[in-house]
């Protein structure tokens, strides 16, 4: 039985749908808290998805965190779907106004961003990662004005780190993250790699950079 989240009907539009030949429609809908918390903590709670620092969280207190990311304008969160099937976890949000810009020099144009897959279920789809790579560089880079993507994932997160290798990003050393202790939140202490992602040469020239 799927999570009552899963439904097919999102409650909220799509930001951006792309159609692929052979593959499907992906998605990208802003999560709501409330409507997709049961897929969004069945996910953060297993094992692999310890680097997102949720484990042990309760669904409840997963709808909370996200209902403090919908009330923000720096932050966002989107539910990728493929076709009707959630299949990933992408966020994004304005370097300045997070942690990591304490351990680099902002620049004009950079998104932050953070992505996590949906577990694997059934038979591997081939070219999956790679036409759903394909779409989230896309999604990221859809406001002209963005130039760059910065990912920061935790140092020991192999998988992660393989990942941002697949999507392009090049590593620029080892970063530590400090401590962030608020009554609305708490971060701990995390060390991580600083890597970025230029605007790909393929995709229309941001506006004022030709």
């Amino acid at each position: 039985m799927r999570p009552e989240s899963t439904s097919l009907v999102s409650p909220r539009p799509d930001v951006m749908t792309e159609t692929v030949e052979g593959f499907g429609t992906v998605r990208f809908t802003p999560v709501d808290p409330e409507a997709d918390s049961a897929v969004l903590h069945s996910w953060v709670v297993e094992e692999r998805a310890q680097f997102w620092g949720m484990n042990g969280a309760s669904r409840e207190l997963v709808q909370e965190i996200y209902e403090d990311v919908d009330r923000r304008d720096t932050h966002h969160a989107y539910m990728v779907r493929l076709d009707d099937e959630p299949v990933a976890l992408f966020q994004t949000y304005e370097p300045t106004e997070d942690r990591v810009s304490l351990c680099y020099e902002v620049r004009e144009g950079d998104i932050g961003v953070h992505l996590m897959l949906a577990p694997a279920a059934g038979r591997p789809r081939p070219g999956f990662s790679r036409t759903l790579i394909g779409s989230l560089t896309r999604f990221t880079f859809r406001d002209p004005a963005v130039l760059r993507a910065v990912g920061e994932p935790d140092a020991s997160n192999d998988k992660a780190l393989a990942l941002l290798n697949r999507l392009g990003f090049v590593r620029h050393g080892e970063i530590t993250l400090p401590e962030i202790d608020l009554p609305e939140v708490y971060l701990p202490e995390k060390r991580a790699v600083l890597a970025f992602l230029d605007r790909p040469a393929a995709l229309p020239p941001a506006v004022g950079h030709a």
